[in-house]
């Protein structure tokens, strides 16, 4: 398994490409702007791409789905039935799925907003908006803002210290780092 960052300029929001080097499949994280570098790396890699993971339903992060719909017949899994309407494999709670012959972990993480989802592959996890390096995702009220640090502290801080996080925006970090750093998660804050 290999993963590929691709940064939206638009919305300066990031996009994954998970390749399957074995069964030569791909999955593609919230994919806010598809450009010729994303579409290249399928084709010249001679993937497949079989699943699209949305983190939550904002356009920096689903917009470039119907371009993807239009080239590819990818699986999209969303916790948010208005992502690709009847087409949207519906996420609940917590679970797994398997996605490009991948084994993807998947957490509701509500907070930031009601659909937002973290997934996890291997020891890496994609959290979104929920969480990203040194600050939490934004939210609409204070009840919003402890429900999310509950909710990360509980699904994502539960993690061992190495699990890298990539989040929807910035750059990578880990749990370890987020744990002891993270103004809003830090032991001050309990």
């Amino acid at each position: 398994m290999k993963i590929y960052f691709h940064l939206n300029l638009e919305g300066f929001s990031n996009c994954y490409v998970i390749v399957n080097e074995k069964s030569r499949e791909a999955v593609i994280i919230d994919p806010g702007q598809i450009t010729t570098e994303i579409i290249n790396h399928i084709e010249i890699g001679g993937y497949k791409l079989t699943g699209v993971l949305i983190s939550h339903n904002h356009g920096s992060h689903v917009a470039g789905l119907s371009t993807l719909r239009k080239i590819y017949e990818p699986q999209v899994y969303a916790a948010d039935w208005e992502v690709a309407g009847n087409d949207t494999n519906v996420l609940k709670d917590d679970g797994v799925i398997q996605v490009a012959g991948i084994d993807v972990e998947y957490f509701s993480l509500p907070g930031h907003t009601n659909d937002s989802m973290v997934y996890k592959v291997g020891n890496v996890l994609f959290t979104g908006d929920s969480l990203s390096a040194c600050r939490i995702g934004s939210t609409n009220s204070k009840f919003s803002e402890r429900t999310l640090v509950k909710n990360i502290k509980q699904k994502i801080l539960s993690q061992t210290d190495d699990t890298v996080i990539m989040p929807g925006h910035g750059p990578p970090t880990t749990v370890g780092v987020e744990r002891e750093f993270n103004p809003k998660l830090s032991p001050a804050q309990q």
